[in-house]
């Protein structure tokens, strides 16, 4: 409960990205039950405990996931959480593993609030970047090999695939849930905007891979934004107020935990206060 407090605590702060006391009865301005979170890891809180009991144990969904805290606030009369870690564009319309229905079954034409992050699995940009270069940065604090062995791949399979991907699942949403206030949140800051040698340890990135990187996620972030503004759902950045609170951070400060030794999240994942500040930039978009 001190945590969800946290979420509505203190106007003063709202230009660090946190949301003002009279946020929940402002966001409660408009319907917003039923509501129906869609997404995927970043969604679902990856590998934070609690975990939501009868949930699919591949889900990993989290307790306390933003969808949750957001659920706090506006208190709907119906909230269904069908965030999956690992869930892809395409699983919205096809299930993602036995006994995962495709995530658009959870709404309908009565739904009035959804949110969701999506995308970043989609051509296995997030797995194969963020995952695939620990293995190719092993070693090699200085240099960008990753940037060597990829160049523009993922940026161009974010523009020319993930980008009309995303056109046509948000499309779908709205179809499905016209009346609804369609939510797509962009992806927290993962690294500092420059490399940090003492830093690699636990984020085993060259230093000139760093900014490669961090470009990379400013363009898939702007494809989740253009395809929000090309739809008419709702954009919230969460990128700005994460700045500072990557997973470079010190423990108590970082909203991402890190490749080697995560506390509570999966690895280059939210932890919970990064679910909780993605949270509050939605209750502040919604209002």
């Amino acid at each position: 409960m001190r945590r969800i407090a946290s979420i509505v605590a203190c106007a003063a702060l709202a230009g660090a990205g946190m949301v003002s006391a009279t946020t929940p009865a402002v966001a409660k301005s408009f319907v917003t039950s039923p509501y129906v979170a869609l997404g995927d890891s970043y969604s679902s809180g990856a590998g934070i405990l609690p975990q939501v009991l009868g949930s699919p144990p591949a889900c990993s969904r989290s307790q306390v996931n933003y969808p949750h805290d957001v659920a706090a606030v506006t208190q709907p009369a119906a909230f269904t959480d069908v965030t999956c870690s690992g869930a892809k564009t395409s699983d919205f319309f096809t299930s993602q593993s036995a006994g995962v229905p495709p995530q658009l079954d959870a709404v309908n034409a009565d739904t009035r609030l959804i949110t969701m992050t999506i995308s970043g699995n989609d051509g296995g940009v997030f797995v194969n970047s963020f995952f695939g270069c620990v293995t190719v940065d092993a070693g090699q604090v200085y240099g960008n090999p990753c940037q060597q062995k990829y160049g523009t791949t993922f940026v161009d399979t974010i523009n020319n695939q993930t980008y009309p991907a995303l056109v046509n699942t948000l499309s779908a949403v709205r179809a499905k849930a016209p009346h609804a206030k369609v939510v797509i949140l962009g992806y927290p800051q993962i690294l500092p905007p420059v490399g940090d040698p003492s830093c690699y340890p636990s984020m085993p990135y060259s230093m000139g891979d760093v900014p490669w990187l961090v470009n990379q996620q400013q363009v898939a972030n702007d494809a989740v934004r253009r395809a929000a503004e090309a739809t008419g759902a709702h954009y919230v950045d969460t990128s700005t107020p994460s700045a500072g609170h990557d997973a470079c951070a010190a423990p108590g400060t970082r909203w991402m935990e890190p490749v080697t030794n995560p506390v509570n999240a999966d690895p280059v994942h939210p932890n919970a206060d990064g679910e909780a500040a993605m949270a509050r930039a939605t209750l502040t978009a919604i209002s």
